[in-house]
């Protein structure tokens, strides 16, 4: 596996495909700076060593050329995290791209416009490839979140570098810490998942059931298993096409050996919102008119103990509706056991939207060993698939 450190970029002008596609408020305002700040050791490595940088991202999901959508609302932004002023080109091709690329200094840091503004990046287009490969002299791709993609600056350009390319230090990481729970694990092994939908974990459950020695199921997910074993779950979110495929896993697990926990209560709530009755009620005899929202305290007092046994962690998805202030409780339960056990030596890995989002807004991230900056591109890794954009480098 290439990293930068195969390389010393002194002179040469590094290419790199970073994930600057961030929040922007009404007026163009960063909201969210993770993605910039995650970019930075990559960058700072290339000027150290003497080379200058040309970043390449998309911004949104643009139709054609759309202003709001321009890169240049994040070059201030950009500049004070970089903290060298950042450079911008109109266009990530053509002259005004080439141009920018010729006049480009060593220590100087160029920002491309928008890879979307032209239907060729996610076409995977090889001419457009090719033209953006010309700008530089050295391939980088530190972009996990969009590295499941086989788009013309994630995976196809990569070909015009055949000795010269490499993973920058952030999606190094990635693989390292997916690896490390997927390959290298240190026993026993546990994995979290939560969120509301069985069918949007199926794969991934599938691949690790060979992995883990543990597997905690929660949120939602949790009733598509209890009225598949005969319970009652009121008014609960389920998917009732699933329930053969819950008892099918849940006898591939004892099969496997693996131990599922799954909730034995839930905070139980009269009406999806944070001002409804709620009540702790037995997971197998929810009351009609009522819906698990959260997991119970007897179900928190299992998990803990689970967790504070384990010596690996893959949590991906949300025990309730933390969103909710009433039923956040046994999400900010779970992190604090799991920043408990990452403080004791457990190596814990947070991906997921939803994980990642609980972890930012309950102060849980420096707790983690890990928090993967990819939902999609890490679901998919963990379902044991090899992403294109991973493949380009190790070809």
């Amino acid at each position: 596996m290439k990293t930068l450190n195969d390389f010393n970029f002194a002179n040469k002008k590094a290419i790199i495909r970073v994930d600057f596609n961030v929040p922007l408020d009404e007026n163009f305002n960063v909201t969210d700076t993770t993605r910039i700040d995650a970019a930075k050791p990559t960058i700072d490595k290339i000027l150290a060593d003497g080379g200058s940088v040309i970043l390449m991202s998309h911004l949104g999901r643009p139709k054609g050329v759309e202003e709001k959508y321009s890169l240049k609302h994040i070059l201030k932004t950009a500049s004070d995290i970089l903290g060298v002023p950042v450079k911008f080109a109109s266009n990530c091709v053509g002259e005004v791209a080439q141009q920018a690329s010729n006049d480009l200094k060593a220590g100087e840091v160029l920002l491309l416009e928008n890879l979307r503004f032209h239907a060729e990046e996610e076409a995977g287009d090889v001419a457009f490839a090719k033209e953006l490969a010309s700008l530089g002299d050295i391939y980088v791709n530190d972009a996990f979140g969009t590295a499941h993609r086989a788009h013309a600056s994630t995976t196809i350009i990569a070909q015009f570098f055949p000795e010269a390319k490499c993973f920058g230090a952030l999606l190094a990481k990635e693989i390292e810490s997916i690896n490390k729970v997927l390959k290298d694990s240190e026993k026993p092994v546990t994995a979290i998942l939560g969120g509301s939908k069985v069918s949007s974990k199926i794969t991934v459950i599938e691949n690790i059931l060979d992995k883990v020695d543990h597997m905690i199921i929660g949120g939602g997910m949790t009733f598509t298993f209890i009225k598949a074993q005969g319970g009652k779950i009121g008014n609960s979110i389920c998917e009732d096409d699933k329930q053969e495929l819950a008892l099918e896993i849940l006898r591939l697990a004892k099969e496997k050996g693996v131990q599922i926990h799954i909730p034995v209560d839930v905070v139980a709530g009269d009406d999806f919102s944070n001002n409804a009755n709620i009540q702790v009620v037995d997971v197998t005899n929810i009351p009609d008119g009522w819906e698990g929202m959260d997991a119970g305290p007897k179900s928190l007092a299992n998990f803990k103990k689970v967790i504070l046994d384990s010596k690996t962690i893959l949590w991906n998805g949300p025990l309730g509706v933390f969103e909710m202030e009433t039923f956040a409780k046994g999400t900010i339960a779970l992190g604090n056991y799991i920043s408990e056990a990452t403080a004791n030596g457990t190596f814990s890995l947070v991906g997921g939207g939803d994980s990642v989002a609980a972890v930012k807004q309950f102060g849980f991230e420096d707790k983690m060993s890990y928090v993967s900056t990819g939902g999609g591109a890490m679901l998919e890794m963990l379902e044991g698939r090899t992403l294109p954009g991973i493949a380009a480098i190790l070809n």
